[in-house]
């Protein structure tokens, strides 16, 4: 795996409202933002945030549908991922980093 998609997966793992949405997404399936925000018991406009920072790290996607009231419903659904954290395949993305560390 790429060093900087590695680093975006666990940034965007290291919160447990984003570890909540990936719970809630991959037990129940697909779901829409205002029935998975009561789900979760976050306001929408947080939890888009949160959404947001998982879609820009590959970890959940999302499609624009039509509801049967003719209602615009952004639904989202967790992509199929695996990460391997062990030593050597840290070391192997380290390897490909991109991004300069700010430390």
């Amino acid at each position: 795996m790429n060093g900087d998609r590695l680093l975006a997966m666990l940034a965007a793992l290291a919160n447990p409202h984003r570890l909540r949405v990936i719970a809630a997404l991959s037990e129940g399936g697909r779901n829409y933002v205002s029935q998975l925000a009561r789900e979760i018991g976050i306001s929408r406009p947080l939890l888009h945030l949160h959404l947001q920072k998982l879609e820009e790290a590959g970890l959940v996607t999302s499609r624009l549908e039509l509801g049967q009231d003719g209602k615009a419903l952004n639904y989202f659904e967790v992509v199929d991922f695996g990460i391997a954290l062990t030593p050597d395949a840290i070391a192997r993305a380290t390897a490909t980093l991109t991004a300069k560390s700010e430390t």
